[in-house]
C-alpha cells in the first residue's frame, strides 16, 4: 500500500526509524526523538497527503 510505505519513508528518513513494523522489544519499538524532527516528519506526511489529494486518480 502506497501509504505505509510513505509512512515508513518518513520514518526512516526523518526520525532514523528503521521500520515501523513492532518487533516486540523496547529498544527497538521505543525512540527518542527530539521535537524538531517530529514537526518535520508530521510536515513531511501532511505534504505527502496534500501531494496525494491533489494529484489525478486513476480509475
Amino acid at each position: 500500500m502506497a501509504l505505509e510505505g510513505t509512512l515508513e519513508r518518513i520514518a526512516h528518513e526523518t526520525l532514523d526509524i528503521e521500520t515501523l513494523k513492532t518487533r516486540n522489544s523496547d529498544s527497538l519499538d521505543f525512540h527518542d526523538v527530539a521535537v524538531w524532527r517530529l514537526k518535520e516528519a508530521l510536515n513531511a506526511a501532511y505534504q505527502a497527503g496534500l501531494s496525494a489529494a491533489s494529484s489525478p486518480r486513476s480509475k
